[in-house]
């Protein structure tokens, strides 16, 4: 969806074994504001037009993995999901808003 906003400041991958950030790894700010915004919120459509079929398996699989989150914990995993706000990172309270979070017992 064109208005969602890919956050990558908390993403970690493995390179050459070892965890890093994904600002370090990638080190290309630019990139990171622009390109790849723009390619995840687009990646929907390209989804549809590479397989002429919808995306919903993606969706459901997300779905899935989010339900495991949040009644599994999520462990020291970051993960987004839709909190009122109370005002964090300069949402205004009480509207739902997708957060970065960690969960635990249900």
């Amino acid at each position: 969806s064109s208005t969602q906003f890919p956050d990558a400041s908390n993403s970690v991958v493995k390179v050459g074994g070892v965890e890093k950030p994904v600002p370090a790894a990638i080190n290309d700010d630019n990139y990171l504001k622009s390109t790849f915004v723009s390619t995840v919120q687009k990646r929907g459509a390209a989804v549809i037009a590479a397989r002429k079929m919808s995306s919903a398996l993606s969706a459901a699989k997300a779905a899935s993995d989010h339900m495991r989150d949040w009644f599994l914990g999520s462990g020291d995993r970051w993960v987004s999901m839709g909190v009122i706000s109370d005002g964090s990172y300069g949402t205004p309270r009480d509207v739902v808003y997708s957060f970065p979070v960690t969960t635990s017992n249900g």
